[in-house]
């Protein structure tokens, strides 16, 4: 029988499970008590991380701001703290949701300050083990934007500033350790480098989407992150439930791309869906479900420290959960890359 495997976070003493839980629809689409069945379940199979963030649940709206951390820390609260590795992300700017510290998200001292206060107190705890940047600060193409323009730049807090501030918060234990999200290969270079050459906290994580139809973590990140000491959480291993195979044959209602539109965007562009029944099809000639399969794919990646999966129901966190089990030969990935090679990230 396969276990859960445990992976150390960069340089830091956090040893993650390779499966993390993602709580994103924590107080929209799941009820406080499905929650807490969810985080039940994943803990007794041997998940020790859990990822939030402060602008949860997804979509983000002022009616349910900061229920996601709420959530898990009326449940966190009865757990056994230091067997747990609990993560969450502050904002960035530039995204509206004006009822974020009434608009103010810039990642400076007082924001920074604030937020983690804001999420201690909803979480419950003392400390937070892994704080994350949820995007940078500094204007990047985001959330399937795949073009650099150099006229959207902005005024950006410097990031020996960022790195300060989370210095002293480590100082003081609110945080154990800090990472990136939805990074480019330049922030990474430039937050290593920064901490080593001004004596500050390196990060020892990076959060960005990862799966079998958008790859481009591979390109200049793998190596980059390789070099840093600074692995993947993968987020979105099932390309917005795409890859788990029920668009295959019909839309299904009451799913994410049928009750938010304007977030399946990144997903509903050109070669998706054949390479998606491809990967379903391959899926199914190996005994696995399509879900199984994409998360096994991900979590097999040298670079990736943990796959982050989300469920909306308990039958879901369970097929997902059983892909620890799964081992992809190299047959298989043979397969997959030659639908790769034919249809290249289709969603990056």
């Amino acid at each position: 029988m396969t276990y859960m495997q445990y992976n150390q976070l960069g340089e830091s003493d956090l040893r993650v499970s390779e499966i993390c839980l993602g709580t994103m629809t924590y107080g929209h689409q799941n009820t406080l008590e499905e929650a807490h069945q969810q985080l039940d379940y994943a803990i007794a199979q041997g998940v020790n991380f859990i990822d939030a963030a402060e602008m949860y649940p997804v979509p983000p709206r002022a009616e349910t701001y900061g229920l996601t951390e709420s959530f898990i820390g009326e449940w966190l609260k009865h757990q056994q703290r230091d067997r747990l590795i609990v993560a969450t992300k502050i904002a960035g700017p530039g995204r509206s949701m004006k009822w974020i510290r009434d608009g103010a998200k810039a990642i400076d001292r007082d924001n920074v300050k604030q937020a983690v206060e804001d999420s201690l107190r909803r979480l419950q705890t003392d400390y937070i083990d892994l704080y994350q940047l949820h995007w940078p600060d500094r204007y990047v193409p985001l959330f399937g934007q795949t073009v650099y323009d150099p006229t959207k730049n902005h005024e950006t807090v410097p990031i020996e500033e960022q790195l300060s501030v989370f210095a002293d918060l480590i100082q003081a234990g609110k945080i154990r350790c800090i990472g990136l999200s939805n990074e480019t290969p330049w922030g990474v270079c430039q937050f290593s480098h920064l901490a080593q050459q001004l004596g500050l906290p390196k990060v020892v994580s990076i959060q960005n989407a990862y799966n079998l139809i958008n790859r481009s973590f591979e390109w200049g990140l793998a190596e980059t992150c390789d070099r840093e000491n600074v692995p993947l959480l993968a987020y979105s291993p099932l390309g917005f439930g795409l890859l788990s195979g029920k668009y295959v044959n019909k839309t299904p209602e009451k799913t994410r791309i049928t009750l938010f539109p304007g977030f399946g965007q990144r997903y509903l562009k050109p070669n998706v869906n054949e390479a998606v029944a491809e990967y379903a099809a391959i899926a199914t000639r190996c005994g696995l479900s399509p879900a199984q399969l994409a998360i096994a794919f991900v979590k097999s990646r040298w670079f990736v420290a943990s796959t982050i999966i989300g469920a909306t129901t308990l039958e879901q966190l369970k097929e997902n959960l059983e892909s620890i089990h799964v081992t992809l030969t190299d047959e298989i990935l043979t397969e997959i890359n030659a639908v790769h090679t034919r249809y290249p990230n289709p969603a990056p």
